[in-house]
């Protein structure tokens, strides 16, 4: 029987970018599954920040799509930061941002998400208040997801809208 540590170990060693010029598709989830996308303007504020990793970072976005409480990406790197470190930033951005607007915004769930968000944070030293994201964001080569699809880079597809019903 393998202890938790060599179970934990095995997981980290397989969910990485291998391939710097590879093309993954990963998912950023909301610690807990919230539903935190069912607020435009939350939503909006993500895009805004993706937006800003394809112009500024080299981001590569070939397919996307928003649901309520977490991200489907399909991403590759057109410059020297790996995807890990783009991932990194954006989520740490977001979080601040995030934070910061369910103070300006009205949002009756507030109280109860920022509680969510901290009770997160118990363990991890490195984020002092408040945890959004989900750590990692489990990058899988598209090879593996779908063998049969071509992408070709450097194809990338700008984020424009979202639909909201």
């Amino acid at each position: 029987m393998q202890s938790r540590a060599s179970n934990n170990s095995e997981m980290s060693e397989k969910y990485k970018f291998y391939d710097p010029d590879g093309i993954y598709f990963v998912t950023l989830t909301i610690v807990n599954w919230i539903d935190l996308f069912t607020r435009p303007d939350i939503t909006h504020l993500v895009i805004d920040a993706l937006k800003y990793c394809q112009k500024e970072k080299g981001l590569l976005i070939h397919a996307w799509c928003i649901m309520s409480s977490h991200i489907h990406l399909i991403i590759s790197r057109s410059a020297k930061d790996s995807l890990s470190e783009i991932l990194r930033d954006l989520k740490k951005h977001t979080s601040k941002r995030i934070i910061a607007m369910l103070d300006q915004i009205n949002e009756s769930r507030k109280d109860w998400l920022l509680a969510s968000f901290a009770n997160s944070t118990d363990k991890i030293k490195r984020n002092r208040n408040y945890k959004v994201w989900q750590d990692g964001n489990h990058p899988t080569p598209l090879a593996r997801v779908c063998n049969a699809c071509e992408i070709k880079k450097p194809n990338h597809y700008p984020i424009s809208r979202v639909l909201f019903q």
